[in-house]
């Protein structure tokens, strides 16, 4: 089987440009972040690998975005007896092959690269959340619930209804309620 990994950090993003006219049987694609690998899609093209199989992947940041997690995903599928080829960057990687040591060192200097990319914009970000945060601009995340329905959620609380089941009937998190009985 021929599969391919498509990977974008958000939702608005799309994922056009990648693995454009890579015929394949399946498509695993998602819109998360590649900060570690715990997605969805990417676990369950892992289960699903076998012998002989091809994995396309249009460039190392989208299967990982830093180092440790790449070797260990390449050597992961690569164990299986799976084929992983990094279509951007030109790169193969085989079991029970004799690996190119310049690919591997690639590899490895390419993930190094993601991985300094990924750090440079969260530090990015917190800079600016601090500077809008100085001059007053930062104001966090929009409440997601009317003051009438606050209201109404301490309300619940405050009659002994389970923390899970309000979330449940507001349609946001047990963490997002706690927020809301804090502020009260």
């Amino acid at each position: 089987m021929i599969f391919n990994y498509i990977r974008v950090s958000s939702i608005e993003q799309n994922t056009e440009r990648q693995l454009k006219d890579v015929a394949c049987d399946r498509v695993y694609e998602e819109k998360i972040s590649g900060k570690d690998t715990n997605r969805p899609q990417l676990q369950a093209m892992l289960a699903n690998i076998r012998a002989n199989d091809i994995i396309n992947i249009h460039e190392m940041s989208r299967l990982a975005r830093n180092t440790r997690d790449l070797l260990n995903l390449v050597e992961k599928i690569t164990s299986k007896g799976a084929t992983i080829i990094f279509h951007k960057e030109n790169l193969t990687f085989k079991e029970n092959e004799k690996q190119d040591p310049y690919q591997k060192m690639m590899m490895v200097m390419l993930g190094a690269v993601a991985e300094l990319e990924r750090a440079i914009l969260l530090e990015r970000q917190r800079e600016g959340i601090a500077i809008a945060k100085a001059k007053g601009k930062y104001k966090g995340g929009k409440n997601k619930l009317s003051s009438e329905q606050i209201t109404e959620l301490n309300n619940m609380h405050s009659q002994g209804m389970p923390i899970s089941r309000i979330a449940k009937q507001f349609k946001i998190t047990r963490p997002t309620v706690y927020s809301y009985l804090k502020k009260r």
